[in-house]
């Protein structure tokens, strides 16, 4: 079956609540989509949200490369040939994992739905589901505390806490969370690169006895070595974010001894599902947990990430909360959220359709 017709638009998005990291304040996302339909009329849904701050892309690039004279041409080619188009748009638009990511899923979930089979049975489902986190980003601890138990009353189970502008206040406010909510709810920390190693000592001292699961990328990306100096108990719950981007940077994480214990793949770092299952793949022969997260983003690009990461056996993490964030959704299926457990739902492809 060919490729009748490929199109791409932009939508900027406020959402439900500002949040602040480390390094900035975000109170909106721009999130791209890209609809490849067929000659039958059956359609496939991709989505991107790039994070220029790490990958160097933005949302304005990524469709101007999705409303290219290139991507016209996939016009008339076959279905079937998903890959080797990939691979052409890859070759194409080299450091683009925005670009790939929306392409690459538009034409899983065609394929899969011509073919009537969902994106995860490409792979082999290795896991039927899994509780995801919900972020609390950078504010005080009085609104730090009301969130969590918004958060708990809703059925999540696990916070992951945004930190790394003061570690003094960052130390405090997870003593009064985990003295509040550590018998309820697992705790997680995402430092977005904020802290320097004394830093993070300083707040890995001080909070040793609290029941922190994983804490995301402490240091700046550009300084895993300084990790070596942790003892490896800590580096076990150490997850590269920013760290991780793509495959060769993955590489480089997983050769002996390990700085992080575990890897966040995010679908648009990596460059969409099969970029992601190839860095999954690396991380298992090294014995790497996988952490999926993601942006603020369309239930599109969440959905797509749900399919793959539950075709990982070393997948132990979701923060698959970006759908969550964001204050309009156009589309609609994709998964379920029960008490906080992301499931996967539909019969073919992602499951996902625009709103009526």
């Amino acid at each position: 079956m060919k490729i009748h017709s490929v199109s791409a638009f932009l939508e900027r998005i406020p959402l439900d609540q500002p949040y602040a990291i480390a390094y900035q304040s975000i109170v909106d996302t721009e999130i791209i989509y890209f609809i490849v339909t067929l000659d039958n009329g059956i359609q496939g849904f991709g989505a991107s949200n790039p994070f220029p701050e790490v990958i160097g892309e933005t949302p304005a690039l990524t469709l101007q490369n999705l409303q290219s004279d290139f991507i016209q041409q996939l016009v008339g080619k076959n279905i079937d040939d998903y890959p080797q188009i990939i691979a052409q748009c890859q070759q194409q638009f080299p450091h683009m994992p925005g670009t790939i990511a929306a392409i690459d899923i538009a034409l899983l979930d065609a394929y899969c739905n011509f073919y009537n089979k969902r994106v995860v049975d490409i792979f082999g489902q290795q896991i039927t589901s899994l509780p995801t986190s919900i972020t609390i980003g950078i504010k005080e601890t009085k609104a730090m505390l009301e969130d969590a138990e918004k958060y708990y009353a809703k059925g999540f189970r696990i916070l992951k806490i945004k930190t790394g502008i003061s570690v003094e206040e960052d130390i405090s406010r997870l003593h009064y969370l985990t003295e509040g909510f550590g018998q309820r709810m697992k705790i997680r920390v995402d430092a977005n690169s904020g802290y320097d190693l004394q830093q993070l000592e300083q707040f890995l001292s001080a909070t040793e006895k609290l029941p922190i699961e994983l804490i995301e990328q402490p240091l700046p990306a550009n300084n895993n070595a300084a990790l070596l100096h942790l003892p490896e108990s800590v580096r076990k719950k150490l997850v590269a974010d920013e760290s991780l981007t793509d495959y060769e940077s993955a590489v480089a994480l997983a050769k002996q001894p390990l700085s992080y214990g575990v890897f966040n793949i995010k679908l648009m770092k990596a460059g969409g599902i099969f970029a992601a299952h190839k860095i999954a793949g690396l991380a298992a022969q090294q014995n790497i947990d996988l952490f999926w997260g993601c942006n603020d983003e369309s239930l599109i690009s969440i959905t797509a990430a749900l399919h793959i990461a539950y075709a990982c056996p070393n997948t132990r993490y979701l923060d698959l909360d970006g759908s969550l964030e964001v204050a309009e959704q156009l589309v609609t299926g994709g998964f379920e959220l029960i008490n906080g457990e992301m499931v996967i739902t539909g019969n073919s492809g992602l499951g996902v359709r625009f709103k009526d």
